[in-house]
């Protein structure tokens, strides 16, 4: 098929470009936010390929996956007329969990007649409980993630974390208990716009660094690392946290949103008591052998349930049963 689809999220659309389809990618000569074109940091196959509006109005659609609420306009309008959902089959991808009211948070979809009929896909089990889709028609396709390898080497006893904007974020991403976790062990936190992080919190260089780098070098980073430390508050399920179990690092996190579902017993600690971290991040660093073997168990349990083969064999059988 040819799948029209944004590059919006970039780990999530290199997992899903793997498949065996055409994917046709938007690309705008400002490279802004609606034409970000093929990734330049990420791995993508030759059949993800960049079109133009231009180009698009004419070109060959079997499926829109939508993903912003703008998207369903700005595909009518560049496919020349054809309305997703109507003309040519649609799914909206909803990466988020809701915000603000959340147990009265409606979806998007739900109040939206020109979206009647296209099918709400979330990407896990825990945002699908907490949005209100309405009627739309709705499922779940859980992440799947490009398999970086077993790189865990656990040499540096210090801390990864892996958070984007941890200052304008806040409390959303857990970066108030960044002071107190510090003190079990010290932290290296890899992201975009984290810079001046360690004067916001009035840390020195030795207990919190930052770093934004490309994904091929962050993985082996990270793996470097004792274990992998996930305090957030209220996200989706973060696909750095699995990307750090494929590496097979030990998981420290707070017990919220989908990370109880994937973090297994014996892969890590999930506490609701930043306490209980400190503690479990001290531990692993005392005790290196225990912080890898609970990393394999991590990793094994990424693979059986993140694995991308699962995760395009699901999407395979969506799509034949959105386009039929």
């Amino acid at each position: 098929m040819n799948i029209l689809i944004w590059h919006v999220h970039g780990s999530w659309t290199t997992a899903f470009v793997q498949g065996p389809h055409r994917y046709l990618v938007p690309v705008l000569p400002d490279r802004g936010p609606d034409g970000l074109g093929r990734a330049r940091t990420y791995s993508w196959p030759a059949s993800a390929v960049e079109l133009s509006p231009a180009r698009l109005r004419d070109a060959p659609v079997d499926l829109v996956v939508l993903q912003r609420p703008h998207e369903a306009a700005l595909a009518e309008c560049w496919l020349g007329g054809r309305r997703p959902g109507r003309d040519v089959p649609a799914v909206y991808v909803e990466h988020n969990a809701p915000d603000g009211d959340v147990p009265r948070t409606r979806h998007p979809c739900a109040d939206r007649d020109d979206l009647r009929g296209v099918t709400l896909v979330h990407v896990t089990h825990f945002n699908r409980l907490l949005w209100d889709g309405g009627t739309a028609p709705t499922t779940v396709v859980e992440h799947g993630v490009v398999d970086p390898g077993h790189l865990y080497t656990g040499e540096l006893e210090r801390a990864a974390v892996v958070v984007n904007d941890p200052i304008r974020r806040g409390r959303t991403t857990g970066t108030d208990l960044l002071p107190e976790l510090s003190r079990a062990a010290p932290l290296d936190v890899f992201g975009m716009r984290t810079e001046g992080l360690a004067a916001h919190l009035g840390l020195t260089g030795d207990r919190l660094r930052c770093a934004d780098l490309p994904q091929a070098r962050l993985h082996t980073e990270m793996a470097r690392r004792r274990l992998y430390l996930h305090p957030v508050r209220w996200t989706s399920l973060g696909l750095s946290l699995l990307e750090a179990m494929h590496l097979g690092m030990p998981v420290v996190g707070l017990a919220t949103t989908e990370a109880v579902e994937a973090v297994p017993e014996g892969a890590g600690v999930l506490s609701t008591r930043p306490e209980a971290l400190a503690r479990a991040a001290r531990t692993y660093l005392h005790e290196p052998r225990a912080a890898a073997e609970d990393g394999a168990r991590a990793r094994r349990a990424a693979l059986d349930r993140y694995g991308l083969k699962r995760f395009l064999g699901d999407w395979e059988r969506l799509l034949e049963e959105v386009t039929r």
